[in-house]
């Protein structure tokens, strides 16, 4: 039976969850899972830009890493929306899984090439770790703004990957091939 309070309480909030979407629990998960990856990435990225010489790798490493940062207080804030707690970093364990626990060990060494293939594996992981939460029945408002993060972290992915293959292919030139023009 329906009490009066019951029948009266609003139903619906901005950010609540109805039958067609997963669980606010398993929603506050999946975001959790995104702001791990974004505090890797944001990690990783400062690691690289700080392990490398050239000015335009450094400049781009660090814009990357501030993208993480910012698309970690953004999903930080959705898990604030729905009543959870928001992660605050990433982890040891999270980190080997994304691909960015080499990333020292390249950096250490100043091996552009290196670290541009610790980069883009980590890029790999967070693009991954992306399309699974597309693929997860998110509320809209929060589907969007995952969509939006996806769609620059798979920018910053392949902007990454050319700079790698570039690193790869050609050796001797290294001019300046990291313009961020994306």
């Amino acid at each position: 039976m329906i009490n009066d309070y019951e029948a009266t309480k609003p139903i619906t909030t901005d950010a609540s969850i109805d039958s067609t979407t997963a669980s606010n629990d398993d929603v506050i998960s999946t975001l959790n899972g995104l702001i791990e990856t974004c505090k890797d990435g944001q990690n990783g990225f400062k690691e690289a830009a700080e392990g490398v010489e050239r000015s335009d790798l450094k400049s781009l490493f660090y814009e990357f890493s501030q993208q993480r940062s910012q698309f970690a207080g953004e999903l930080q804030s959705l898990v604030q929306s729905l009543g959870g707690d928001p992660e605050n970093t990433g982890s040891i364990a999270a980190a080997i899984h994304r691909g960015w626990i080499n990333i020292k060990s390249a950096v250490t060494g100043k091996d552009e090439g290196a670290i541009l293939n610790e980069c883009e594996r980590g890029e790999d992981s967070a693009k991954n770790a992306y399309k699974n939460a597309l693929e997860e029945s998110l509320p809209a408002n929060i589907m969007e703004t995952v969509q939006t993060q996806y769609v620059a972290v798979q920018a910053a992915h392949d902007r990454v990957n050319a700079l790698r293959d570039a690193a790869n292919n050609e050796p001797t030139d290294r001019s300046n091939t990291a313009s961020t023009s994306y």
